[in-house]
């Protein structure tokens, strides 16, 4: 993976490679037999093992009787067993009787109550957490029995015991313990220990084994109608079945233990199964479902008050697969507070693997290599090879994050592939030849043949089954193959190969901060991409693969999900919630812990949505149809190569590239720049403070200008198509000296602006520079579209300003109490032209929460992405709304993003916070030259053009205005001659 500014090496996969989860007992208070292991995947790994394993109960007949021998007349035997079937049936409710049995029998010296009463009270203690407690009591079971002369109850105290001591962290101890006590076992109870050892088996990654174990204790279940016995045994064998990527088995597993779980009146035991059905979906790489699931699983288990370490940890190995790393690292904490809290010592280093992943992917890899290393010694410890090997590729993965070249020897990285390649964990095992390969390619003493058997033993293995992230890598795979063999078609065909899955995979994600988180695990298929074109030094070639790299999920045709109730009212009660902490000085406590509910429970209730995939991306834009389309404008397109920055012009038809510099000081003189406009914009600024903003924002434009639109003779003084990259989205190009008074549009891709471009070309009949050409008079406005302008609440201008721009146009206003969220939206679904003045708001967390604020509360980009339709033209005038959040690739998100994504072709909003007062006149002067026939882009420069004389708040608030998406299509009918005599300045 690559994170937004520097390459992860894949031994980390946010998609999970580890092997089975340990398993661990929940707590199954409603039917607890001891048999609730929830074996879960192990972070970041395949996870495939016990999710929701069950503990095997004992062998106890249905009238509570051991073995099914009559019950005793003795007393303290029949106390001993009636403290058993109370255990079996409620853990907790049943310990204190157990306790009281085994105390009595104790006194009385009776071994054979003794060890059944012992056996009931460490199974109670299991069910609660109690491993070690639980370890003493179950041995002095085992010994009762030997006291006793009965193998037999020795032998069952012992096989639960191995469970306890499994869950201690001891996996080889608890399987000599099953391996003790199988001699003395017959028919159920044999059975029920076979099933124990399938579950260490598969802890442990003998996955053969475990499925075989399952398949003979089963038989023997089924034959005796133990529909219990079946319905634990079959939540068990579906982990392995899982963690083989055996998805059909293990649904079929799964589905039919939930069947029995009702039958017999399991509730806890359904919570359980979902988790584990959340668990398959991970791997199979339905996300929705998935998330569906999961939600499910932690109604129910929490409702019985049982173990959540385990969805926590599903949780987070879920959230990494599609990007959330800050989530995922929070799920993860949360499990390994709640596995400490438990004693649950064998599952934390399985944790602490899924945050070395997780902080790779977050660009902190010293962190990642503390999490990393702690789960490489606990695992050496437990005796767990495969994990240790897991563990071992994410120390490497950590170090090569880092920049740091691994000295492990070629020895212990050959086991450390072989082992993981044995274990059956596809993503672990490809990851490992990956990363083997690039450490033996940095070393000399290594021949090129071994790096390319890793590759070949990659790519071979996973390219056509599996996941889809497993797929990708496996393309990744072969296109590091085809590099070392020099074959540059080859890593090209490979890396769109790979990406082609991805777009597919992420396309049945209804949810758009999924969609744009999951475009993470492109980044390393389009960095490979990227590199090949640099060194091919083909501009045609670079300008390609600049675009596939950039801005993939936001869809070429409109979007919208599919319409439901159940978020509308999340919607409306979150609105309600905002506007009352409006009026608040001071915000209530309790107030704002409603509003983060509801934030959580409409970002959980969109992600489980399907919704209408909305395809792959669009074919990346060839030279000849951009030029086409530019006509007489110019193209820049901005391509970030390691730490520089390059820059991609296209001129009447000519494709050129040229390094500018280095990324980050772009970056820092933004930040001036940024800075200066906002000092300026501030009521109270002194006129020294205002003249030192004035000197440090001409110095840092100037430099800008140098930096990003230097010499290049071909641009001229054409109008501007700029395609920005990472702090360039944020940029206020007409602060440029050179983009002052000249039309500039800014654009996610070159793509979507052709995109754009020529659906609105084809609506307005303009040529390709929209200057001149026949045509309607007003593309979509024409054809039936209206034009609306609304003010928000609590800011003085934006009335005036509202009613000023419709009677420009003679146009409908919204104000007041009338500009409500539903009258909005209903302008919005009619209008072609429509103007927002009101406060904005951008939500670095959650951007699908930006919005701007109307008279009942805010209009955010979830109600956008909702909208039947949209106008094709948009004015924002409010703070910050014209600014996203960009993740990795140039995936953006936010207000002015989401209105682009439903079908907005050309947009102008501020990328900055503007004052009330002083918007109103750039506002007024640009929708009087809209008004005239000039195309937005135009407009907007005459119109910061006009008032840069004026006083600086003017000024400022004229700065932070962009023109996005097409820009150069009139709105209304133009003057062509005044278009043509305007050809060089727009």
């Amino acid at each position: 993976m690559i994170h937004p500014t520097q390459e992860t090496p894949p031994g980390a996969r946010a998609h999970g490679n580890a092997p089975a989860r340990a398993p661990t007992v929940p707590g199954d208070g409603d039917s607890p037999d001891g048999s609730v292991v929830r074996a879960e995947t192990p972070a970041g790994a395949e996870p495939a093992v016990e999710r929701t394993a069950e503990p095997l109960a004992g062998a106890e007949a249905a009238d509570g009787s051991v073995d099914g021998s009559p019950e005793s007349a003795d007393e303290p035997l029949a106390e001993a067993e009636a403290a058993l079937a109370a255990v079996d049936r409620d853990p907790v409710s049943g310990l204190p009787t157990a306790e009281r049995a085994a105390r009595r029998a104790t006194r009385a010296g009776h071994a054979v109550a003794a060890s059944t009463a012992e056996r009931a009270w460490g199974h109670a203690l299991l069910h609660v957490g109690e491993f070690d407690n639980a370890i003493r009591h179950l041995s002095r079971a085992a010994a009762w029995g030997v006291r006793a002369g009965r193998a037999d109850l020795a032998a069952e105290a012992r096989y639960k015991l191995a469970f306890a001591v499994l869950q201690r962290g001891r996996p080889q101890a608890a399987l000599r313990e099953i391996d003790a006590a199988l001699p003395d076992l017959t028919g159920m109870a044999a059975a029920r220990a076979r099933a124990q050892r399938a579950i260490v088996l598969h802890v442990i990654g003998r996955l053969d084994e475990s499925l075989a174990e399952f398949e003979v204790a089963l038989q023997v279940l089924r034959r005796h109608a133990d529909l219990l016995g079946v319905q634990r045994m079959l939540i068990n064998r579906a982990l392995v079945h899982s963690d083989r990527h055996a998805f059909a088995a293990a649904e079929r597993d799964l589905l039919e233990a939930e069947t029995l779980a009702r039958e017999l009146g399991r509730p806890l035991t359904i919570g359980l199964i979902a988790n584990n059905l959340g668990l398959m979906e991970t791997l199979r790489g339905d996300v929705p479902a998935a998330l569906r699931h999961l939600d499910r699983a932690e109604r129910i288990i929490g409702a019985h008050g049982a173990q959540l370490g385990t969805l926590h940890q599903d949780r987070a190995e879920l959230l990494l697969s599609v990007g959330l790393t800050a989530e995922a690292k929070a799920a993860a904490a949360r499990a390994v507070d709640a596995y400490r809290r438990e004693r649950r010592s064998l599952k934390v280093p399985e944790v602490q693997v899924l945050l070395a992943q997780a902080e790779i992917l977050s660009g902190d890899p010293a962190a990642a290599l503390v999490h990393a290393r702690a789960a490489l010694r606990r695992f050496r410890a437990q005796g767990r090879r495969e994990w240790t090997e897991l563990a071992r590729l994410s120390v490497l993965s950590a170090q090569r994050a880092a920049g740091r070249r691994p000295r492990l020897p070629a020895a212990v990285i050959d086991v450390m592939v072989a082992t993981l390649d044995a274990a059956g964990w596809p993503a672990a095992a490809l990851d490992a030849a990956i990363v083997a390969a690039q450490v033996t390619a940095e070393r000399r003493s290594r021949t090129a043949e071994a790096a390319a058997g890793y590759l070949s033993r990659a790519a071979a293995a996973s390219r056509s089954r599996g996941s889809a992230l497993v797929r990708a890598r496996g393309w990744y795979a072969r296109a590091l193959q085809r590099r070392a063999e020099g074959d540059a078609r080859g890593v090209l065909a490979a890396v769109r190969t790979g990406l082609r899955v991805l777009d597919e995979h992420a396309s049945a994600m209804g949810a758009t901060d999924l969609r744009v988180h999951a475009a993470a695990h492109r980044a390393d298929l389009v960095a490979l991409g990227l590199e090949v074109a640099f060194e091919a030094g083909r501009p045609d070639g670079l300008l390609e693969w600049s675009e596939r790299a950039r801005a993939s999920r936001l869809p070429a045709a409109p979007v919208r999900p599919p319409d439901d109730p159940v978020l509308t009212a999340l919607l409306a009660r979150l609105r309600s919630v905002t506007r009352d902490l409006a009026g608040q000085a001071a915000a209530p406590a309790p107030l704002l812990a409603r509003q983060a509910d509801l934030e959580r429970r409409i970002r959980d209730h969109s992600r489980r949505l399907t919704g209408a995939p909305g395809g792959a991306p669009a074919a990346p834009v060839t030279s000849r149809d951009l030029a086409a389309s530019l006509g007489s404008w110019a193209l820049v397109e901005y391509v970030r190569r390691g730490a520089d920055l390059h820059v991609l012009t296209v001129v009447d038809g000519r494709v050129g590239v040229r390094r500018l510099g280095a990324t980050a000081e772009a970056a820092d003189l933004i930040e001036r720049l940024t800075f200066a406009v906002r000092r300026n914009a501030r009521p109270d600024a002194r006129p020294e403070v205002l003249a030192a903003s004035a000197a440090l924002l001409d110095a840092a434009a100037a430099r800008l200008d140098a930096l990003l639109l230097g010499p290049p003779a071909e641009i001229g003084d054409r109008p501007l198509v700029v395609v920005p990259t990472g702090p360039l989205h944020s940029l206020p190009w007409s602060l440029l000296p050179s983009c002052a008074g000249r039309p500039v549009t800014v654009a996610p891709s070159a793509t979507l602006w052709h995109l754009a471009r020529t659906r609105l070309a084809s609506a307005d009949g303009t040529d390709g520079d929209g200057r001149g050409g026949a045509g309607p008079g007003r593309a979509d406005v024409a054809a039936g579209g209206r034009v609306v302008a609304v003010a928000g609440p609590r800011l003085p201008a934006a009335e005036p300003e509202a009613v000023a721009v419709g009677a420009i146009h003679d146009g409908t206003v919204l104000a007041g109490a009338a500009a409500s969220v539903e009258a909005v939206s209903a302008a919005l679904s009619r209008a072609g032209l429509a103007h927002l003045a009101a406060h904005g708001h951008l939500s670095a967390e959650n951007p699908l929460f930006s919005g701007i604020v109307l008279a009942d509360g805010p209009l955010m980009a979830y109600d956008v992405e909702r909208l039947p339709r949209v106008p094709h033209t948009l004015v924002l005038a409010a703070c910050d709304s014209g600014r996203s959040v960009v993740r990795t690739g140039d995936e953006l998100m936010g207000l002015a993003v989401a209105f682009l994504a439903r079908g907005t072709s050309q947009l102008v909003a501020s990328v900055l916070p503007i004052p009330d007062a002083a918007t109103t006149p750039v506002m007024v002067a640009f929708h009087e030259r809209l008004a005239a026939g000039r195309p937005p882009a135009a407009a907007l420069a005459e119109a910061q053009r006009a008032v840069r004389g004026d006083n600086p708040r003017t000024a400022a608030a004229a700065a932070g205005f962009v023109c996005i998406g097409a820009g150069a299509v009139p709105v209304f009918g133009r003057d062509p001659g005044r278009d043509r005599a305007a050809s060089g300045a727009g």
